[in-house]
């Protein structure tokens, strides 16, 4: 994993808004069964559009590059057609814990975000066991990546994967016997993508939003039962990422992509020590938008961990204004003076598409804050360095 030894590199999240000919595939209803049984018009779609972004990525100066996530329906439940053992079950809703009380806040406000808001969302039910089943679409996506990455030159890329807490968080599990084995079981399924991302000499970036969103649903139980969801996914995550070399991992956090007001947000307080147990060598955070940009002052009195890179968000996917250069910079320059400029890679807070039909800036504004942040970076790093 490269670090900002020179200058102050930049990334993002993962997630890029998909390409007008991608969003007609999954618009016309086939982005379910693409995982399953894709045809060659979607595989050779997804290539050329993965081509495409990752020449874009690397003309706008942005370092550390992904594939867009541009072969996935979602960024997590995709995995749901990767792995057996769950089935779904539309007429049997679930209402959704990991709003938190945001839920009952702005109930209304939130259903025009996403309309399953006020009536539940389909059940992911486990009822059998959790195997993975189908190396097809990683081994695809690796390809498609590595065979764009020829015509480009950037220090480093990566590849993102969901993790065991943020897989099927609208389910339930009713074949394993304890809640352990369910969640251990998971991690190993989810191993094998790990590890053919690892293998193909690309960084993994491990995505757990849910470890945050959690919390305020959790806490209204006890503090203490937060405390034991979140730890048993962390020693499952850490078991899945066993043998991989933490300089070869990033973990993202954040707190949803969804647009919504984000009052039953975690602080970064609250779960900043679960965050750092993972056996990774970067880890990603919200740090641009209204609701965490004063965090960085957890990181006050060398709290990241010797060795260890943050890559906090200092552009956002919650507004569709793009942000200063000189803004940028100086959020940059903030972090930079607590943990040490070569700790700091400049990022974003998270991805701006959370499913391939979604976009959470318009895309033209999203290349326009990659624009800002590459800027922001350079005066930054004239600053630092």
């Amino acid at each position: 994993m490269k670090r900002s030894e020179k200058r102050i590199l930049t990334t993002h999240t993962g997630s890029l808004v998909r390409p007008a000919k991608l969003k007609a595939l999954a618009q016309s209803g086939e982005d379910r069964p693409k995982e399953v049984a894709p045809d060659e018009r979607y595989i050779e779609t997804v290539r050329e559009a993965t081509t495409e972004v990752v020449k874009k990525q690397a003309a706008i100066g942005l370092d550390i590059i992904s594939d867009g996530e541009f072969g996935k329906a979602s960024w997590s439940n995709y995995v749901l057609d990767r792995i057996t053992g769950f089935e779904i079950r539309p007429d049997q809703l679930r209402p959704i814990e990991w709003l938190g009380r945001d839920l009952q806040r702005f109930g209304e406000l939130i259903a025009r975000e996403m309309p399953s808001a006020l009536t539940g969302r389909p059940t992911e039910a486990c009822v059998g066991p959790i195997e993975y089943r189908d190396r097809a679409p990683i081994r695809r996506a690796i390809d498609n990546f590595q065979s764009a990455l020829k015509e480009v030159s950037v220090p480093d890329a990566f590849l993102t994967a969901v993790a065991p807490a943020s897989t099927a968080y609208d389910g339930v599990n009713e074949y394993y016997p304890t809640e352990k084995d369910y969640v251990f079981v998971l991690a190993e399924a989810l191993r094998q993508e790990y590890l053919e991302i690892h293998r193909a000499g690309l960084i993994l970036q491990v995505d757990d939003a849910v470890l945050a969103n959690m919390y305020d649903h959790l806490v209204q139980q006890s503090p203490e039962r937060y405390r034991e969801w979140a730890q048993l996914r962390i020693d499952a995550l850490n078991h899945a990422l066993r043998d991989i070399p933490e300089e070869s991992v990033r973990y993202h956090v954040c707190f949803g992509s969804w647009h919504v007001p984000h009052l039953a947000d975690a602080a970064l307080e609250d779960i900043v020590d679960f965050i750092l147990q993972v056996r990774a060598g970067a880890y990603s955070i919200e740090a641009a938008n209204a609701r965490h940009e004063h965090e960085w002052r957890v990181w006050q009195g060398g709290r990241l961990p010797k060795g260890k890179i943050l890559i906090p968000g200092v552009v956002s996917h919650h507004t569709i204004t793009v942000e200063h250069p000189r803004l940028v910079a100086d959020r940059i320059v903030r972090y930079a003076k607590l943990v040490g400029p070569e700790n700091v890679i400049a990022g974003t807070d998270c991805g701006f598409a959370q499913l391939d039909v979604i976009e959470r800036v318009p895309e033209p504004v999203m290349w326009a804050k990659f624009e800002a942040l590459v800027e922001g970076a350079a005066l930054a790093s004239k600053e630092l360095y």
